[in-house]
């Protein structure tokens, strides 16, 4: 019983400040507005991850571990399929980066609160934050890298890895959601984009572009 009651203490310290760093960052969030949202002292958030950047930490790799393994599990599955063949690019485009955005709009993975919390993280990181993706992502990111090269023997391996940097860089900051893209084009926005679809419409049109640039013609000398 002592165990269910800690790990209920530590989920609602978690949900609480996701919560917050989403609404006004983490550099902004205090312990206190955390503990008073959770309903528990600071002597809990101590016990359970002993600082606020451990707090952080915990609240990112709760989202992150859950779609790097399932990332991983596809792979798996296409190459398993695929054998001896490599996988098809526009597969691997899909496991890798349609995994994010599915699961980001799924209302079971309180999509609206892990969308708007990668946003946030996009926007706003700090150095820490920026090492904790690296290390998450070390794994999932190697064994993709290496599934690309094996789909697209035609293409140098220096200018596949400069496309999968340019496709995260596009899935962050469509990632980072519509009030971004109404802040630099405020004024041709509005006629294009329903606000309240955008979720719905980014992942199809998303997935289309990153495809096209992945097969993009090689940069002449």
């Amino acid at each position: 019983m002592a165990t269910n009651r800690s790990e209920v203490t530590r989920n609602s310290i978690l949900n609480a400040a996701e919560t917050l760093f989403v609404k006004t960052g983490y550099d902004a969030t205090s312990l206190r507005q955390i503990t008073s949202a959770a309903s528990v002292n600071l002597a809990s958030i101590n016990y359970h991850f002993g600082s606020k950047e451990e707090l952080v930490r915990a609240v990112l790799k709760r989202r992150l571990e859950w779609i790097n393994r399932e990332r991983i599990r596809l792979l798996d599955e296409l190459e398993k399929a695929a054998a001896p063949a490599p996988v098809k690019p526009s597969l691997l485009v899909d496991a890798f980066f349609g995994t994010l955005l599915r699961h980001a709009s799924d209302p079971e993975h309180d999509a609206n609160i892990f969308m708007r919390l990668l946003e946030r993280t996009m926007t706003d990181p700090s150095n820490f934050i920026k090492t904790l993706f690296a290390q998450e992502y070390m794994e999932v990111v190697a064994r993709y890298k290496t599934a690309f090269v094996r789909a697209m023997p035609d293409v140098p391996e220096a200018d596949i890895i400069w496309r999968f940097h340019f496709m995260l860089g596009a899935t962050s900051y469509a990632i980072a959601g519509i009030n971004i893209l109404q802040g630099v084009l405020p004024n041709v926005t509005s006629s294009l984009v329903d606000e309240n679809a955008y979720d719905e419409l980014l992942l199809p049109r998303l997935m289309s572009f990153l495809l096209g640039g992945l097969r993009a013609p090689l940069p002449t000398a």
